[in-house]
């Protein structure tokens, strides 16, 4: 993640630290709110249009324009560029509770507005105490120090075993208000004590942040990511790429997850009561005992939903609009279809055996080769033709 210094077009004062993300108009977008501007142009320390958001780099100090030229700060002090050149190379030692970190001017200055930037945005004005080493002295546990300097070093809020920065400690709110540095909603919350191969499930909160810093037109690619047990009922997940996804035991309810791909997912004993899976991709997913009561697989733009090949033993489907669905050769046994609308839907090849088709309409459906053994058709809403269903 890159983060940035944003400044009105000609000031030097009352800038604004953002987050970079997606595309230069999203930039522009976060300006103009930071400013209460409309910005329209971009320009870098030295005048320069920039035009891409990839020339666009980690700490960089830009100046944002309604479409007038590049206007020179006011030369204070010296230029920003100035600044920065002794900045990152002006090293400075702190004694925090007794242990001692080392670090860049540049790094404690990354927020403009906290007080760590106050103390020591300018040398020698704030007046800091200092030991008899020369290293300036901060009266807070380095315990609650420590993440806080990583925070500003790299942009991720890493915590140790046993530090609740988020809890309500007597601590954590001392050190937070004295240093007035405010966590980005869309930084990752890490625990550095797990390996680097952690597999553990992503959470509703942490998927949350992700959903938020994606641009709505790009794609989401969640492939073989594992959200097992995971509460993700009524987001919007349409068009995400789940393929191969760990679901399992998931809260869908209520989600939309229309023209969602989950091909080859596990999505066994999910609850996806009432979602909405209009021309959704579940080819050879396994939703074992999954609760899909209420849900509704039917597009009006006629873009049709595909199960072919899917584990659907013992699902609850009761109620659902599967209007054209594809269930070619999917495994349906002991499965509850009652009162569902099955209009045109393609069953041929399916397991049927044991299934509760009670009050569904299955008209111009085709049942060829299906196993039908110990399936109940009671209170059809239309007659079923032995033409349907030859075996």
């Amino acid at each position: 993640m890159r983060r940035v210094t944003l400044f009105v077009n000609g000031a030097s004062h009352n800038g604004k630290m953002v987050a970079v993300y997606g595309t230069l108009a999203d930039l522009l977008s976060v300006a103009s709110t930071k400013f209460g501007i409309k910005a329209a142009n971009i320009y870098n320390g030295k005048g320069g249009l920039i035009d891409d958001i990839a020339l666009v780099r980690d700490d960089d100090v830009l100046y944002i324009s309604e479409g007038d030229h590049f206007v020179d700060p006011p030369n204070n002090l010296e230029s920003p560029h100035e600044f920065h050149s002794w900045a990152h190379t002006d090293w400075i030692t702190l004694n925090v509770g007794g242990r001692r970190f080392t670090t860049t001017r540049s790094t404690l200055v990354k927020e403009p507005e906290s007080m760590l930037a106050h103390m020591f945005r300018d040398k020698d004005v704030w007046g800091n105490k200092q030991d008899e080493q020369g290293a300036y002295l901060i009266d807070r546990s380095p315990d609650y120090f420590e993440p806080i300097l990583n925070y500003l070093r790299h942009g991720q809020l890493i915590i140790n075993d046993g530090i609740n920065l988020l809890g309500k400690t007597v601590e954590t709110c001392t050190i937070f208000d004295l240093f007035n540095v405010e966590i980005n909603n869309n930084d990752v919350l890490l625990q550095n004590s797990q390996p680097p191969d952690d597999h553990s499930p992503i959470s509703r909160k942490e998927f949350v942040r992700f959903l938020l810093a994606t641009p709505t037109k790009s794609e989401l690619r969640c492939q073989g990511l594992n959200f097992s047990g995971a509460d993700l009922s009524r987001l919007d997940l349409r068009y995400i790429n789940f393929k191969m996804a760990n679901l399992s035991r998931c809260n869908l309810t209520h989600a939309n997850l229309c023209g969602t791909n989950l091909e080859r997912a596990d999505l066994s004993n999910a609850n996806l009561d009432g979602a909405n899976l209009q021309g959704v991709k579940m080819l050879c997913t396994n939703a074992e005992g999954a609760s899909l009561k209420g849900c509704n697989f039917e597009d009006p733009a006629g873009l049709k939903a595909n199960l072919e090949g899917a584990n659907l033993k013992g699902v609850d489907m009761e109620g659902s609009q599967m209007t054209g669905i594809n269930l070619r050769v999917a495994t349906l046994k002991n499965a509850k279809l009652k009162n569902c609308n099955l209009r045109g839907a393609t069953l041929a090849g399916t397991d049927l055996e044991n299934c509760d088709l009670s009050g569904c309409d299955l008209q111009e459906a085709n049942l060829r080769g299906s196993n039908v053994k110990g399936a109940i058709f009671e209170e059809m809403l239309t007659p079923l033709h032995m033409s349907q269903s030859v075996r």
